[in-house]
């Protein structure tokens, strides 16, 4: 039984039943193996558990919206 594991920042219900429909669907096309035995696993974590080039990742994405 394969396992897709994702770790993301808060993702809303209807992008994590996207995400696991998507990954799934192309999991099992490149594995050959049916998409029933895949199983999907997401993390989430707030954007302060997260670090980007030495900052916490709510800082970084702020500075990279001012860009």
């Amino acid at each position: 039984m394969p396992i897709i594991s994702l770790h993301a920042a808060h993702p809303t219900k209807e992008q994590k039943e996207k995400l696991i429909a998507d990954l799934t669907r192309v999991a099992a096309e490149d594995l050959v193996i049916a998409p029933e035995y895949f199983y999907v696993m997401i993390s989430e974590h707030d954007l302060d558990n997260w670090g980007v080039g030495g900052k916490p990742l709510e800082k970084f994405l702020a500075e990279k919206k001012q860009k």
